[in-house]
Order: structure tokens, then sequence, then C-alpha cells
């Protein structure tokens, strides 16, 4: 699953507009058009054709992911001013995995506690723990910390489109 899988399922399962996908990419310090949105929400070809151009795709980096999750944090929360001595936008994760980052930040952003976070697994049929979920929301480099892999991230977001849009 790449970066544009994520952003078309989690798009559907909020019911996100095209307008609204630029504003929470302006609040993510990110610019970008209606026409770049339309783009990145596109299937691209590779899962039909093997021959596909490259030119024609707007594919979503990281960067563009984590930054549109904090967009929507922001879009649902409200804007955090920073404390003093701290930076004024928060450092991006790096190497961190883009499924654990994108768990981390729809749990801030949508006010899911832990118990709300298992039942949208389960809403998808995915059985998670406690101890399993608690791993995959650790920061990379604690010794209990699991990549969460595209199974878990696909999962979460179909439980979150069983949540939201019945």
């Amino acid at each position: 699953m790449n970066n544009n899988d994520r952003l078309i399922r989690l798009r559907y399962a909020l019911d996100i507009k095209d307008p609204d996908m630029v504003e929470i990419f302006k609040l993510g310090d990110m610019e970008v058009t209606l026409e770049e949105v339309r783009e990145m929400l596109t299937k691209s070809k590779d899962s039909y054709d093997n021959d596909r151009d490259d030119e024609e795709d707007t594919t979503v980096d990281n960067v563009m992911l984590e930054s549109f999750l904090n967009g929507l944090i922001i879009l649902k929360r409200g804007k955090q001013d920073p404390k003093p001595g701290q930076p004024e936008r928060p450092a991006l994760s790096g190497d961190e995995s883009i499924n654990n980052i994108l768990l981390k930040k729809l749990k801030i952003a949508l006010k899911l506690t832990s118990e709300d976070m298992l039942d949208v697994f389960n809403k998808a049929g995915v059985r998670v723990t406690k101890g399993e979920l608690s791993a995959l929301l650790r920061k990379e480099g604690h010794k209990n910390y699991q990549e969460c892999g595209d199974k878990y991230a696909r999962s979460f977001l179909k439980g979150l489109t069983i949540l939201y849009r019945g």
C-alpha cells in the first residue's frame, strides 16, 4: 500500500471533499492546488498495467502525507501554541514507519482513546490486543516498539470507514 492509497482511503473514510483537502494541506504548511489534489486521489494505472508513465502520477511522499495528517490535527483540534523553548513547527518523524505515524496522528486528530481504536479494528474484523496496540503507538527505538504493517493500517482505515460512513 502506497501513500496515495492511504490518502484515498482516509479521504473516503472521513468523507473529505477536494477543497477541504487543499485547506488541510495548507494547515499542514504545504501548498497544493485543487488539480494536484485530484491527481493524488486518482488511482494509478500500475494495478492494471505495468507499462505506466511516472510523469502522469502525482505521488504522495511521506512528508506530504505527514503534512496532511498535521493539517488534519489542526483542523479537528485547533492550532496549539508552542511553549517557550519549543520549535514553532514539530519536526517530521523521519525514519519511523508511515503506518505507525498514520495511527498516532489519526488517534490525536479524531480524539480516539485506545479503547476506541480497538473498536475501530474490531469493526474491520481484526482482533488487536491492548499490548499490540500499545506497541504500535510507541516511539521507534523503544524496546516494545512494533512496526505497523500494511494489513493493520488498511484494517484501521476500513474500520474508520465503517464507523464514519456506516
